[in-house]
């Protein structure tokens, strides 16, 4: 059974903060090398993804989740398609909870938060090799949405895998506001 989290609650990483949001990609990109051949430099670090457009574009939206005040994980929100590279769409770039805050609503809290911060259509992708977060996603989505979302499988030069499309605003339920979160 799922633990019910403490306040669980979004900061914006200010650039400041940003060591703190690249040691957190060092551990979000641990969890890949259970799924992708991502391999440790001669320093002892993988690569991640670049976060340079997140502290200059004013489309990229960088999040800490924090969890009772702490630090729980982050999330990357690009209002711009990935798909169709249409702007206002808003897509889930990365989005990551630390073990330790997993499988205790925190997830589905700030994934709620961040639907319910930015009104407008959505689109979350998940690769094939992560079934749970396709899981995960499913669940966080339908409970914001009470199961008014698309769900599709993507295939191009773009992107492959599943996605998840639906409008935020208007319907979608709050932090707090869905059953079991």
């Amino acid at each position: 059974m799922m633990d019910h989290p403490g306040t669980v609650s979004l900061a914006p990483v200010t650039a400041t903060a940003r060591a703190a949001l690249a040691n957190l990609m060092q551990l979000y990109a641990h969890d890949w090398s259970e799924l992708l051949p991502l391999e440790l430099d001669a320093e002892g670090r993988f690569k991640a993804p670049p976060l340079d457009a997140y502290f200059r574009e004013p489309d990229h939206h960088p999040f800490f989740i924090e969890n009772e005040g702490k630090l729980a994980g982050f999330a990357l929100v690009v209002a711009r398609s990935r798909l169709t590279d249409t702007p206002g769409v808003h897509d889930m770039a990365e989005f990551f909870v630390a073990r330790g805050h997993r499988r205790r609503g925190v997830g589905l809290a700030a994934a709620a938060a961040l639907f319910g911060r930015f009104e407008g259509p959505w689109e979350v992708r998940q690769r094939d090799e992560n079934q749970g977060a396709t899981a995960f996603w499913r669940r966080a989505i339908g409970r914001f949405t009470a199961g008014g979302y698309e769900e599709t499988r993507w295939a191009n030069e773009r992107w492959t895998g599943i996605v998840q499309r639906f409008s935020a605003g208007g319907g979608g339920k709050e932090v707090g506001e869905a059953p079991g979160v």
